[in-house]
């Protein structure tokens, strides 16, 4: 007998949804002749009693009646079908749960691995004021944090973390609405669950979101406070939470000065952040220094986002964020470079485009095996 935690097991208001598209009827008995083995494998902990099941519309699938998933060692459940083409399909905890998202797709010979949720709709924050005294820091775990033990996530570590989650403590009354965005992402499947570290500014924010001292504005203290987020808050958070803790899973991201800083640490911390997201950067900092900073590094970025608007005052700084842009193009990065049409600098147009950004940099709802 096999003896197992219980899950946390929570409805949050979530919509629960069963198959996508027209099913086709069957026996719920999987079809094991005719094409290249397929393995199906679901990654939960369903505790002693209960079982995963798999509907389908091929191979043998009903999307009318599960059939039993086997668990293995490590809370894996595993099913092997014979699909002559590709299949869409969905898992269900104790045939009565459908997984929240839409389905799943199965080529003939594919080994796919997943991590479902099936309970939760909603992610959550957690105030973390022991990472550091200057900083508050917010933590925010994904819809199936609590609920699928068996997962681990990547990690974005953003700037001006006040204006993140919040509108009535975001600057000018308007958050990015951060958490929203990741949950309708999880929902979606167009966004891959991830941990945000939202790191809140202080009356530093000059100094600390700048590389080198500017003539107008000073500044200049950049390389002390990414000390602070790679070598002393990210550390924690590998520690404290399911993390994959490689360059090309950890993010870093910001707007305007934020945006700037986000930059350097992709060309000064390669090590550590493998993925960089600017939106709206600072680039005219001490005559678009950063720029040719960016050409001569190194080592490129896994995935960068940049963007910005063109209007207001300043054409929200499009000029010359194109040309940081056409740095990291030819230095061949894998870049996404986006132009909004219409936003001006402000937290309106970057709630606007974070979804797009996250999805960039995090891509969709992982599948495929670690």
């Amino acid at each position: 007998m096999r003896l197992r935690a219980l899950p946390f097991v929570v409805l949050l208001g979530c919509a629960v949804s069963g198959p996508v598209g027209s099913p086709s009827r069957g026996d719920g008995v999987p079809d094991l002749a005719g094409a290249p083995a397929a393995h199906v494998i679901v990654h939960y902990p369903t505790g002693f009693g209960h079982r995963i099941t798999i509907r389908g519309n091929g191979a043998g699938l009903s999307w009318d009646l599960g059939h039993d998933a086997t668990w293995t060692e490590g809370d894996r459940w595993v099913l092997d079908v014979l699909p002559k083409h590709t299949i869409e399909w969905k898992p269900l905890f104790d045939d009565a749960t459908w997984a929240v998202g839409p389905n799943f797709a199965l080529a003939p010979g594919q080994t796919l691995d997943v991590w479902p949720t099936f309970f939760h709709g909603h992610g959550r924050l957690e105030d973390r004021p022991d990472l550091d005294a200057a900083h508050d820091v917010v933590v925010y775990l994904p819809p199936s944090y609590d609920e699928n033990s068996t997962e681990s996530y990547p990690v974005v570590y953003m700037h001006d973390g006040q204006n993140l989650f919040d509108d009535a403590q975001a600057f000018g009354g308007i958050s990015w609405d951060v958490a929203g965005a990741l949950d309708r992402g999880a929902a979606d499947a167009t966004i891959r669950d991830a941990i945000v570290v939202a790191i809140a500014n202080t009356a530093a924010r000059i100094a600390e979101y700048t590389p080198i001292a500017d003539p107008s504005y000073g500044g200049g203290g950049a390389d002390g406070y990414l000390h602070l987020v790679a070598d002393q808050i990210k550390p924690r958070i590998d520690h404290d939470y399911r993390t994959l803790a490689g360059r090309e899973h950890t993010a870093i991201m910001g707007s305007s000065l934020g945006g700037l800083v986000s930059v350097y640490a992709g060309v000064t911390r390669p090590d550590v952040f493998g993925l960089v997201g600017a939106l709206s950067p600072s680039t005219w900092w001490d005559g678009t220094w950063i720029i040719p900073r960016v050409a001569s590094e190194p080592t490129d970025p896994v995935r960068v986002y940049v963007d910005s608007g063109d209007s207001g005052d300043s054409q929200d700084g499009r000029a010359d964020t194109a040309t940081l842009a056409q740095a990291y193009r030819t230095r061949g990065a894998t870049l996404d470079y986006v132009v909004q049409a219409g936003a001006q600098h402000n937290e309106y147009y970057w709630r606007q485009r974070v979804p797009g950004a996250l999805a960039f940099l995090l891509g969709p709802r992982y599948t495929g095996t670690r």
